[in-house]
């Protein structure tokens, strides 16, 4: 799969041409956390009006769109503008906690492709059966998201099968590139709301960790263009901090354990190779508890349906505000700008 430099974009207008679902989605501005956290101003990005209903359908379906148009010898374009079944298209295979692979199903069925996604028993069945609602096969894995994560590429190299992973153990993976490329797609919405409304840039970013890409997309996009002091902070649950784990060790370690968590989207044992590529010395990672994440989604307005995992980084953000230690730490003070991203819906 052949690496990707197309800008935001034209990959942002790729996916609108699927469905005016993958419009831009809102930045909210939350003043009443700002006022219990001691903050200047909060703001957020709202994934949960996205397409799929969180932030990863612009990863998955743009690099699903990429492997069939590279499959096929032609542009994503052409895919999108043919939408048809040819006899040879590919079969799209990945891993999931959920909605990953249903963002690579949903591009199998825009691109007259098949899909079959690998998931362990801890992804709750409603996510499973509308990934099967998009065409997909399931494969069930024993095990944790690691496990299925092995699983797919297993299968992916014994069979004529395309790997669309978002998490890789090789720097250098050009499809998991290709799924960084479609997040930028935040960064670049982000930028330009913020200059559409006049609004100066923020000094800090709480962004969930899981495998990484994610955050790796927000430092690339977001770094040059924050207002000082610049921070990144990487939220993950302390049952699954595969990300601290892998900055503390300079390279991607398995975390052992079941990796049970109420942020289950985050319930990841290895951090990914290219995003701690981007990760390294630019973002600082932090854990949160089990009842601090259960709590975020609460601290939203009734009309914003999260989950623990989309509200991670406000998890973040709370138990930052109730420490001065960590507020030190961070540089967190009564004149910070808060962005953070609500990533899924609920």
């Amino acid at each position: 799969m052949s690496s990707t430099c197309e800008p935001p974009d034209v990959i942002a207008g790729y996916l609108r041409r699927l469905s005016p679902a993958y419009a831009e989605t809102p930045l909210l501005s939350l003043a009443d956390i700002a006022e219990r956290t001691g903050v200047a101003a909060v703001f957020a990005k709202d994934e949960t009006r996205r397409s799929l209903g969180s932030f990863k359908s612009l990863g998955g379906t743009y690099a699903g769109l990429r492997a069939i148009a590279e499959y096929m010898g032609c542009s994503v374009a052409d895919v999108i503008a043919v939408r048809s079944t040819p006899a040879n298209t590919p079969v799209l295979l990945t891993a999931s906690a959920g909605n990953h692979g249903l963002a690579v199903a949903a591009a199998a069925r825009f691109g007259g492709a098949r899909a079959r996604i690998y998931l362990s028993p801890g992804v709750p069945a409603a996510r499973a059966k509308r990934i099967a609602d998009e065409g997909a096969e399931i494969v069930w894995i024993e095990g944790t998201y690691d496990d299925a994560v092995a699983a797919a590429a297993k299968a992916a190299a014994e069979s004529d099968g395309i790997l669309v992973a978002d998490t890789s153990a090789d720097p250098g993976d050009r499809g998991v590139a290709d799924v960084m490329a479609g997040y930028a797609v935040l960064g670049h919405e982000i930028r330009s709301q913020f200059d559409r409304g006049g609004q100066a840039p923020p000094t800090h970013v709480f962004v969930q960790a899981g495998v990484g890409g994610l955050a790796a997309a927000m430092v690339n996009d977001l770094k040059d263009w924050l207002a000082p002091p610049a921070r990144f902070i990487a939220v993950e649950p302390d049952q699954a901090a595969c990300l601290t784990a892998a900055l503390e060790a300079g390279k991607p370690v398995r975390i052992p354990g079941a990796l049970k968590t109420v942020g289950d989207m985050l319930a990841c044992g290895e951090a990914s190779a290219p995003a701690l590529e981007v990760l390294r010395g630019a973002i600082t990672a932090m854990t949160v508890s089990e009842a601090q994440l259960r709590a975020a989604p609460a601290l939203l307005p009734a009309t914003i349906a999260t989950t623990p995992s989309g509200a991670a980084g406000l998890a973040g953000l709370q138990a930052v505000a109730e420490s001065q230690a960590l507020r030190e730490r961070f540089g967190v003070t009564g004149q910070s700008r808060v962005l953070l991203v609500l990533t899924e819906g609920r």
